[in-house]
């Protein structure tokens, strides 16, 4: 069992800081902040054009046939960043569900898109706050849809839907196309404006079923566990980051003559993040090695992932805005843009206390 990324995999990572050091800064990521911009645009192009949307899609699909490892370390990288793009949208949750579940012509039809960047794709699952196969509440019948999911990450940016319904079968998964009919969308005001979601409406919207009927739990439930795991690599970058900042805020602050990082209590708190951090990053590359070597781990593996990405990065967020203190709640700060995205992503699959339980019913069934 070997934890270490290979030399590529680090050239790779190399390749992606210097991009988003270019183009993710905070300056970028405020300008998100304080517009109606759905994503960065720009930066999205730039991600397209280095080939990272292409990553873990087939070579057969436009791709370029590289695996989870690969993607995990952008992942990382990206959450260091505060990358405000569908990255996880179009590629963790959207493009694995159509190359799991997709026909050949529906893989033919959206993979090569989703890779070029010419296409965004989001999955609408949850409902009132639910994002289990038992809260779904949208219909279809005929072929089309009726009903509203909310939230929808990106949905407001996206092209293409993965919609969960509910037909005679059960629950299933339908492809919808965002920019044709019987589809309306607003805007839902959350947390962080950075990576906007949406509220989308279907009235009688022409909707094309995605596997076998009645299996879209199933389904979804396959691939939460892979999008948790590279979730969980984001929530390292970020939890890192806001460590980072934490500590070099701590050196250059001055108070009573000393640098407050001399202190005994900024010095605990610190520490305290790193532990965290690393915490954090030993189960993520355990779910990494899962993800792509033992995918009978999986579940086990993503579970303790998630559980510790949201402990660190929500715990690394908060003290990141204490240490820095009266200016580090202030708009123009830097350090409440982690701690909105700490709390954007432990939204996007349900919280720690989700997760703690799947990993208990995980640890049962291996035991």
């Amino acid at each position: 069992m070997n934890f270490k990324f290979s030399q590529d995999q680090e050239m790779m990572r190399d390749s992606a800081k210097r991009l988003l050091a270019d183009l993710s800064t905070f300056t970028a990521v405020h300008k998100i902040l304080d517009s109606d911009a759905t994503h960065d645009a720009n930066l999205w192009k730039q991600m397209a054009d280095a080939g990272w949307l292409s990553t873990a899609i087939p070579e057969e699909y436009g791709g370029a046939g590289m695996g989870y490892l690969e993607l995990a370390v952008l992942a990382e990288e990206m959450g260091k960043s505060l990358a405000c793009t569908p990255f996880a949208s179009s590629i963790y949750f959207a493009a694995e569900l159509i190359k799991a579940a997709g026909s050949e012509s529906q893989k033919a039809n959206h993979l090569p898109k989703l890779a070029m960047g010419e296409s965004i794709a989001t999955v609408a699952y949850a409902e009132k706050g639910r994002i289990d196969a038992g809260g779904v509440q949208v219909k279809a019948q005929g072929g089309n849809l009726t009903g509203t999911k909310t939230p929808v990450a990106d949905g407001l940016c996206a092209d293409l839907a993965i919609v969960s319904a509910r037909d005679d079968q059960g629950v299933s998964l339908y492809l919808v196309d965002l920019t044709a009919g019987g589809v309306s969308r607003e805007s839902v005001a959350t947390m962080d404006r950075t990576r906007k979601q949406a509220r989308l409406t279907f009235n009688g919207a022409q909707a094309e079923l995605l596997g076998q009927a009645g299996q879209g739990g199933a389904l979804l439930e396959e691939v939460f566990y892979k999008a948790a795991a590279l979730l969980a690599f984001e929530q390292v970058g970020g939890a890192q980051n806001a460590l980072e900042m934490a500590t070099q805020y701590a050196k250059e602050r001055y108070a009573f003559g000393r640098p407050i990082g001399s202190f005994q209590a900024i010095k605990h708190r610190i520490a305290d993040m790193f532990v965290k951090v690393e915490m954090a990053r030993s189960s993520a590359y355990y779910a990494a090695w899962a993800l792509e070597s033992a995918p009978e781990k999986l579940q086990q593996a993503a579970s303790a992932a998630r559980v510790m990405g949201i402990d660190a990065y929500g715990f690394a967020a908060q003290e990141n805005v204490q240490i820095h203190g009266g200016i580090g709640f202030t708009w123009e700060a830097n350090p409440h843009l982690h701690m909105k995205r700490a709390k954007h992503l432990e939204s996007l699959l349900g919280g720690s206390i989700v997760w703690r339980e799947r990993l208990m019913r995980s640890m049962e069934a291996a035991a």
